[in-house]
């Protein structure tokens, strides 16, 4: 510690602090270290030269967690002062490779085998999102993953979803089985009446194509929801 004193000296405080926290990291591991220093390390990369704990503290306040800050708009996010495009992206590719390490958690296996894991993933690409979106995960025979796409993105609290579209698509790629997902920007999981309406009607289509519907998921900051958890798969 007496070498690293003497390194800083006559530095800027937050160089001493950029070094510690670092170290602290490595030696200790990232459970020993609050959100918004883990915020802090990332900001480091992006802004080298100020003091990013202020502004980690205030995008955590701002934004509700860790997550939440990772995957908040551009727009929002460029509203801090001093937060350019440069954090942005440091930002976003952190979200990226969360997105992507729950993705193989679940590509290459049965899905119903690893259900938390399609919860963690769903949750992951799109709880957070500032606008509604569904997409479909299309299972082969052994009810391993083929594709996972994005059908439709909509507004705010609506998404258009066209049963024909969903089963068409499950026909092309030749998918025994799909699982839907929505997020609920609104933070509350809670199906709407024409969420239940309109996941009835695909269930109908797919039915009658043999196709099975296994779940609807619905996720969102505070939770997610199961249509076949609440019976009404």
């Amino acid at each position: 510690m007496g070498e690293l004193k003497e390194a800083t000296a006559g530095k800027p405080h937050y160089v001493g602090h950029r070094e510690r926290l670092r170290q602290k990291f490595r030696e200790s591991g990232p459970d020993a270290l609050h959100d918004y220093e883990l915020l802090e390390l990332i900001l480091f990369r992006a802004i080298p030269r100020r003091d990013t704990k202020p502004l980690a503290k205030d995008l955590l306040a701002r934004f509700g967690s860790f997550a939440e800050v990772i995957a908040a708009p551009d727009h929002l996010l460029m509203e801090f002062p001093g937060v350019k495009q440069a954090v942005v992206t440091e930002l976003k590719l952190i979200h990226a490779a969360a997105a992507k390490f729950a993705e193989d958690r679940v590509k290459d296996r049965p899905v119903l085998s690893s259900w938390n894991s399609v919860i963690d993933y769903c949750r992951t690409s799109m709880a957070f999102n500032d606008i509604e979106q569904f997409r479909i995960l299309f299972l082969d025979k052994k009810n391993a993953l083929i594709t996972d796409e994005v059908q439709q993105t909509g507004t705010v609290d609506h998404t258009p979803v066209y049963t024909r579209e969903v089963v068409k698509r499950a026909l092309e790629l030749s998918a025994t089985a799909i699982i839907m997902v929505h997020n609920h920007p609104s933070g509350d999981p809670t199906p709407s009446r024409a969420d239940i309406d309109m996941t009835q009607q695909v269930s109908d289509a797919c039915e009658r194509l043999s196709i099975t519907l296994h779940d609807h998921i619905i996720v969102a900051r505070n939770g997610h929801t199961s249509f076949k958890g609440l019976g009404l798969i």
